[in-house]
């Protein structure tokens, strides 16, 4: 009976482990993060390469970012709702500007024609979110928690005919595809034109129906713009003001335990310590492959970027914004854009 029992306590500590093995392993919390670039742009890669193991090594294993590119899981303008409701997708990365009703005080970054790059780019939008909760207020009410802070490249403006400085920009049509930009580009004297991004701008470019475009210099290289507008003016300062959030689920984020939330922080604390020398390096790399192709480039000088930031009367255009939203309901659209002028004024 002894031996029986002894025997049945080894089959039952053996079936134990069995049991137990599969479920130590699947401790391992996963979390989905949808992007719609592919992995190898300046910032993805970012994420992939450096972010996303810090979540990792900072969690000791207990977390880790399953990534999905392309827009395998959500497409640009998907993202929002996907991490919103959280069904399919845990992290994503959200693009304000595609979600203006939702994210209103968020389009004010794009306001501005002029901004900081590189270290002090990410110390900026650090700050703001630091010290204007009313951005992260923002998010909660749309069910996310932002968890790390992603930016661009800078805009470049890609000609068909050379450029001798951006006052050549008048009476000629540029696209761009932000309210802001648009009017920047209207009241310093140019045309300006609506149009999807796609290959319906090449084909217009090709066409002569279209002078140039302002956009970030990485999307221009994409498509492929300097084929049909090979003449680039270009900044870092002459910023996109385009944040890309990364964001969580808020469920999935108080699903959390207070370790795992403290390493997700500490895990992107330890990322921004070098993201802006990537940013600066990886400007000079773009700048690198343009010239490559056949683009003809020149650099922006200081009094060239003061003007132009006059030419775009920014502030009437700011304040044209806030009254709009005022009438939306949005009351603190105004002190919020205060509180953002003062924080990048002490940025810069």
């Amino acid at each position: 009976m002894s031996i029986f029992n002894n025997t049945s306590s080894l089959v039952l500590a053996l079936i134990a482990s069995l049991f137990l093995a599969p479920n130590n392993i699947s401790a391992q919390k996963v979390l989905i993060y949808s992007d719609h670039q592919s992995s190898n742009e300046m910032r993805t890669k970012f994420l992939k390469d450096v972010f996303f193991p810090a979540i990792e090594k900072e969690s000791n294993g207990r977390l880790k970012v399953e990534a999905h590119w392309d827009g395998e899981l959500a497409i640009a303008y998907e993202a929002f709702g996907a991490v919103k409701s959280g069904d399919t997708v845990d992290i994503a990365t959200v693009v304000p500007e595609y979600t203006a009703e939702e994210l209103p005080l968020h389009q004010m970054f794009k306001g501005f024609p002029v901004g900081p790059s590189g270290k002090t780019q990410v110390s900026f939008f650090r700050k703001v979110y630091s010290e204007l909760p009313e951005f992260s207020e923002e998010l909660t009410e749309n069910n996310m928690v932002q968890i790390f802070l992603g930016t661009g490249y800078p805009v470049g403006f890609f000609s068909r005919q050379p450029l001798n400085s951006l006052t050549d920009i008048k009476e000629s049509k540029w696209r761009s595809a932000s309210f802001w930009h648009l009017d920047f580009l209207r009241n310093a004297g140019a045309i300006p034109i609506r149009m999807h991004w796609g290959q319906e701008i090449y084909e217009a470019l090709k066409e002569k129906s279209l002078d140039g475009i302002m956009v970030n210099i990485d999307s221009g290289y994409n498509l492929k713009i300097y084929e049909h507008a090979p003449y680039l003016l270009a900044s870092k300062n002459l910023w996109l003001g385009h944040l890309y959030l990364v964001a969580i689920n808020k469920n999935t984020w108080n699903e959390l335990t207070n370790e795992d939330k403290e390493a997700i922080q500490r895990a992107a604390e330890t990322s921004y310590k070098t993201l802006g020398n990537v940013m600066d390096m990886s400007f000079y790399q773009q700048m690198e492959l343009l010239k490559k192709e056949g683009t003809t480039i020149r650099i922006l000088n200081k009094e060239e970027i003061r003007q132009f930031k006059m030419d775009t009367k920014f502030e009437k255009v700011q304040k044209h914004w806030v009254d709009e939203q005022k009438k939306n309901g949005v009351i603190e659209a105004s002190l919020v854009l205060k509180k953002i002028k003062k924080i990048l004024k002490d940025t810069i």
